[in-house]
């Protein structure tokens, strides 16, 4: 049961548009991500990590289950990790976004 657990979340936080539930709508405009382009890369981490944990406040509109959930894969290293492969996967396109920061010398 718990292997089925990792998988929905790693599912959820991977392919979040496969699995919307109905009732689930998208953030209102003044709640929105303006941009991808940050100032520094640390910056850059920052709006990867708000964009991972949109997706999943988006796709669990249950806030009663998303918060029942926490503890299980907060003692979960499987599913910290794959939490920290979908960080990833966002911050590579914000540095995409910004040229790997556009500055950089």
């Amino acid at each position: 049961m718990n292997m089925l657990k990792s998988l929905a979340l790693v599912a959820v936080l991977v392919f979040p548009g496969a699995v919307l539930a109905e009732e689930a709508k998208p953030p209102a405009p003044d709640e929105w991500f303006e941009s991808l382009i940050t100032e520094t890369p640390a910056d850059g981490f920052a709006l990867a990590i708000r964009l991972a944990r949109r997706s999943v406040t988006t796709i669990q509109t249950d806030r009663e289950v998303l918060h029942a959930l926490r503890p299980i894969y907060a003692n979960d290293s499987a599913q910290l990790i794959a939490a920290s492969q979908v960080a990833a996967a966002y911050f590579d396109i914000v540095a995409q976004a910004n040229n790997y920061w556009r500055d950089a010398e």
